[in-house]
């Protein structure tokens, strides 16, 4: 990130991203979301004025591939911005429009809307419940959103049923857990937005197939305080498919070292045994590759900015970055997070952590999973101030993604 972008994204709005998945739980784009750091909620005073900094601080400054890869980028528009057709400078391509459930659908409006579809945007209707009066905009709309959690099973197959008459595909909003995702999935939706992802399917007595019980043997002896150099090199040599990886790694942008590598000790001996235990766990979870590469991508922001949070509260960055690159191991695995680490040498900071939201290290992971919530300033003791935190996001994605790219997907 450019000390440009760094600055404006200090002094000016804070801006996230929430993940929507489709029905292969493949990313099909991010909603941008817009705080302004004085609380849990947005605090909008002037929608125009949200809908340009976001636009400004995201689109101009970061750039739309930092932003969403290949992805789409979901942004909020007032109808003042359809009117004004201000959302041109943003490529059609990337973008989905969205009209917020406050517009009511005047000839004008709608009329703008059929403009912004003429110039090649698709329109999502966010937060919709059909009604009598608001039937106009379904007649411009490609995706219509909806709020799962605020319709009871009945008016949300009402709702489904009605929204069949109209060539629209249906994206659920706030799917929390596996039950409604399932329900949401029989239903027809074809996209998902929420953070059931992000949470295992909890069976009682569950226990790991082979191939993942050896990834968390691997994680253990990783883990385990006293290995040292040469153990720990013996340990990535026996695994062929984690040296290649790792090599691969620490010869990529991402890492960023001053001359090429290719054996393992000499890595080691240039990056350090702390730092190529680091690399070597995270490489080690790519190997199950069943999950979705976006699980993959929040372990990995976690991890960094963890990892960067951790000296503004005094902490050595090595326990952070174990610490959110672990937070998603429920997840990954789809078992337990007491079950799983039992099995793992762990610190017991990193422990409390990751088990009761406890310490030092519990604080800046919830003040990270605060953040993926759009939840900024929910901590009343919060010691970074939220345009650092911003910026460390946009930092660890820049990061997250240059991994991505050299590692996982290869």
């Amino acid at each position: 990130m450019t000390d440009t972008a760094t600055t404006l994204l200090k002094q000016s709005a804070l801006v996230g991203r929430q993940a929507i998945f489709d029905r292969d739980m493949e990313v099909f784009g991010y909603e941008l979301l817009y705080r302004d750091g004085t609380g849990n909620a947005a605090n909008i005073m002037d929608g125009d004025e949200a809908t340009a900094r976001v636009m400004v601080n995201t689109f101009l400054e970061l750039g739309i591939d930092q932003i969403a890869g290949n992805n789409y980028a979901f942004l909020n528009l007032t109808a003042n911005f359809f009117l004004s057709q201000h959302y041109e400078v943003l490529p059609a391509k990337n973008v989905i429009l969205e009209v917020l459930e406050s517009i009511e659908p005047t000839p004008t409006v709608l009329q703008a809307l059929i403009q912004a579809r003429q110039n090649g945007y698709l329109i999502a209707l966010d937060d919709f419940v059909l009604r009598e009066s608001h039937r106009g905009l379904m007649e411009h709309a490609d995706i219509v959103k909806v709020d799962v959690l605020a319709l009871t099973k009945e008016e949300l197959k009402e709702q489904v049923a009605m929204f069949q008459e109209y060539p629209v595909r249906l994206l659920a909003e706030k799917v929390e857990d596996q039950g409604m995702y399932e329900q949401c999935l029989a239903l027809g939706f074809e996209y998902f937005q929420g953070y059931f992802f992000c949470k295992p399917q909890i069976l009682e007595g569950v226990s790991l197939s082979g191939n993942r019980m050896a990834v968390v043997l691997l994680l253990a002896k990783l883990q385990d305080p006293s290995i040292d150099l040469h153990e720990l090199e013996d340990l990535v040599k026996n695994d062929v498919a984690l040296s290649v990886k790792l090599l691969r790694f620490v010869n990529s942008a991402s890492v960023g070292l001053p001359r090429s590598v290719d054996s393992i000790s000499q890595a080691i001996g240039l990056v350090g045994t702390e730092r190529m235990r680091q690399w070597a766990t995270l490489l080690a979870l790519a190997h199950t590759g069943d999950k979705p590469s976006e699980l993959m991508r929040v372990a990995l922001i976690r991890a960094h900015m963890c990892e960067a949070l951790c000296p503004f509260y005094g902490l050595p960055p090595g326990p952070g970055f174990t610490t959110g690159l672990f937070s998603i191991l429920d997840a990954y695995f789809d078992c337990e997070m007491r079950q799983l680490l039992a099995d793992l040498p762990l610190a017991q900071e990193i422990l409390d952590a990751l088990l009761k939201n406890e310490g030092v290290l519990g604080t800046i992971l919830e003040e990270i999973l605060a953040y993926e919530r759009g939840e900024w300033g929910k901590q009343s003791n919060q010691t970074v101030e939220h345009g650092s935190v911003n910026a460390v996001y946009w930092e660890s994605v820049e990061w997250a993604n240059g991994v991505m790219e050299s590692i996982i997907r290869k």
